[in-house]
């Protein structure tokens, strides 16, 4: 289990709280591994009726710790099982949002009932840069939330949002002052479990609706994605990626 994830029982929500902020919160396949553990663990605790994920430090998550998800399969394998087992979560999940969101750190969103971010929250998907293609159901999701222009420019050309363009898109809950974000999303995740547990888990069945499509376009993406993570552009992105120079990409 990795010790960069704490996991934290506060009133009946498990907290996962993403501690490395060091590497920007970058997950690695041993925090991918510890938090679908503890998905696992909550579905199976009738005592825990929700799920907060947070990141500490002044950033949410910097995505992929590339140098550790390209030492081998189990990186990209450690994530994809991450992304089902979130998808697939049958209870509320919130999160509390600062800093950075990249990669994976904005498309586990599309699967948070709730998503709270301070105002300092930049929203980045840069897939394609990478050489790779969207994941986590975020090439049905993400048109679906932002529209088909947002999506685009954010899965084909990688520009970020801030969280007011995430606000006015859907993809957020609320915009947070930075000092009180944590605590609302506490305040939001406890006012969850006072609720009906019927009820409530009824009524996010009907919200979420048949998952089949979403986890059928999940397991595309990762095909896709492990396909192309053995390419000559991806090779070549991340090569320039830690020489920290332009990729070149010839079109023949």
């Amino acid at each position: 289990m990795s010790e960069d994830i704490e996991c934290r029982e506060r009133d009946g929500v498990m907290e996962i709280l993403i501690d490395r902020p060091a590497k920007k919160n970058a997950l690695t396949t041993a925090m991918y591994q510890r938090m679908t553990a503890a998905l696992a663990d909550c579905s199976a605790r009738p005592d825990i009726g929700a799920v907060l994920f947070a990141g500490k430090g002044d950033d949410f998550c910097a995505g992929n710790d590339l140098q550790d998800f390209t030492r081998g399969p189990e990186g990209g394998e450690a994530a994809f099982a991450f992304i089902r087992a979130l998808a697939a979560f049958e209870k509320p999940v919130v999160a509390a949002v600062q800093g950075l969101a990249v990669g994976i750190g904005t498309t586990m969103l599309f699967h948070c009932d709730l998503v709270y971010a301070a105002p300092d929250a930049r929203f980045v998907t840069p897939f394609v840069n990478l050489g790779l293609v969207p994941e986590a159901g975020s090439s049905l999701l993400a048109p679906a939330t932002l529209g088909h222009a947002r999506a685009s420019a954010m899965l084909l050309l990688g520009e970020p949002i801030d969280a007011e363009t995430a606000d006015r898109g859907g993809l957020l809950t609320a915009i947070v002052p930075a000092g009180d974000l944590l605590d609302h999303a506490r305040a939001k995740a406890k006012a969850l479990l006072a609720k009906p547990p019927q009820a409530l888990a009824a009524a996010r069945r009907l919200i979420r609706g048949d998952l089949s499509h979403l986890l059928q376009r999940i397991d595309e993406e990762a095909a896709l994605f492990r396909q192309m993570l053995g390419s000559a552009e991806a090779q070549e992105a991340f090569a320039a990626f830690f020489e920290k120079r332009p990729p070149p990409f010839p079109r023949a």
